[in-house]
């Protein structure tokens, strides 16, 4: 068909685009949107016509099945917003059009896109109000959770994948809470994670799972998990944890190869929180002698007079350092250029953190599966950080090192 159009009207045209610039690109847009919807329309009725075996009005002898016109439809396409479409129909209802795909408002490249805005921080509920803007569509919350939800079978293979090739010599282990909606109503639900450290000093996350940090119970089913899954327990010669009730005499009978780091953060604040507001700076700095002290007898050193100084003034603070002093000294027996990595549990206090961090715009995680779905792509995130960056002070992050890490760890991989 053939556009005419006058010198006025032109004129009119280009007047109006010079007061409002922005009324061409949504003519241009609308005038895409109408083309690819005729087009895809004109797409389906030649693949019915195929189906049919005949074209339009041609007749043959015989009972045979026949068009029987069109209902209107509207898809999303990505960088082209929501186009309306006629879909072709025959009398015996048997064609499916292989064109769009069924039940599908939008196409897969959205879909990704809206689950990559979800994972990177945007809430269901913002998704929402955005969505018109970004795609050209309305996309309800429930849609949003649906389009994640597809994730899950990526995450599961992820949380269950096999560690076998995986060297792994230390454990960090640790929970954290999550307020998720079970079952109606919104409960504090805790997530055990379990960080390795790989023989090149790499660090990686071999679980992430719903259980309960108190119960000695839970750890015992984690650890056998991830020995299930195939990691090697008589490798593992450290593990890394805040001396939660019943886990250190877990984990000794798990990994009987293993010795056993209590965070000296969470023992000093247990410390601390012993000691009168007035004393805590002096205490503090007397506590941080001896837990960075170059070697163990200067610890014990600088703990006896630690002990003799405040025995009679602050005797359930001593008294409690003592009870944890040895495991906090265990780091000792270890590389010197990994002491600051195995001090404390730092490291898994940082992946905590990046957790809450992220569901934090939810205020309230929708269930186990979403929250694993979180979880895994966060870790995925800080394992590729970390892929440049082994633990002690061996500054690995020159160019070789950095093209090494990506070239043996992808988000793919």
């Amino acid at each position: 068909m053939k556009m005419e159009i006058t010198v006025a009207e032109a004129m009119e045209l280009i007047n109006e685009i010079r007061h409002q610039p922005e009324s061409l690109f949504e003519m241009v847009r609308n005038d895409v949107k109408e083309t690819v919807g005729r087009y895809l329309s004109e797409l389906m009725e030649t693949e019915l016509t195929g189906f049919l075996g005949r074209d339009r009005y041609v007749r043959i002898e015989g009972e045979h099945n026949h068009r029987n016109g069109s209902y209107g439809r509207k898809f999303t396409l990505k960088g082209i917003g929501e186009v309306g479409l006629r879909v072709p129909r025959d009398r015996k209802g048997e064609f499916a059009t292989q064109v769009l795909p069924r039940s599908r408002q939008y196409e897969d490249a959205l879909r990704r896109d809206i689950c990559a805005m979800f994972l990177g921080g945007v809430s269901t509920r913002t998704l929402a109000m955005m969505s018109q803007r970004l795609i050209g569509r309305k996309i309800s919350p429930m849609e949003v959770s649906k389009a994640t939800q597809e994730l899950t079978g990526a995450v599961e293979a992820w949380r269950e994948r096999d560690l076998s090739s995986e060297p792994i010599k230390y454990l960090y282990v640790d929970g954290t809470l999550f307020s998720m909606r079970i079952d109606g109503s919104v409960e504090k639900v805790p997530v055990l994670v379990v960080i390795g450290v790989t023989e090149e000093g790499h660090r990686t996350i071999l679980a992430v799972q719903s259980g309960d940090k108190e119960s000695a119970s839970s750890w015992r089913e984690l650890f056998k998990d991830i020995k299930r899954r195939g990691l090697d327990p008589s490798r593992v010669v450290l593990g890394v944890m805040d001396g939660l009730p019943g886990l250190e005499r877990v984990f000794a009978e798990e990994f009987t190869n293993a010795k056993v780091q209590r965070c000296q953060i969470h023992v000093a604040r247990n410390v601390l929180a012993k000691v009168p507001r007035k004393l805590k700076k002096t205490v503090s700095d007397e506590v941080r002698s001896i837990f960075y002290a170059s070697s163990k007898s200067k610890a014990l050193g600088f703990f006896e007079q630690f002990k003799n100084r405040w025995s009679n003034e602050l005797p359930s603070a001593v008294k409690c350092l003592e009870n944890s002093l040895d495991a906090c000294l265990t780091y000792l027996q270890f590389p010197e250029e990994e002491w600051i990595c195995l001090r404390t549990t730092n490291v898994i206090e940082r992946v905590n953190k990046e957790f809450k961090r992220r569901t934090k715009p939810m205020e309230i995680v929708a269930g186990e599966r979403a929250c694993y779905t979180l979880l895994a792509f966060v870790c995925l995130r800080m394992e590729l950080r970390w892929r440049s960056k082994p633990i002690g002070n061996v500054a690995k992050n020159l160019p070789f090192f950095r093209e090494l890490a990506e070239m043996n760890f992808t988000q793919n991989s």
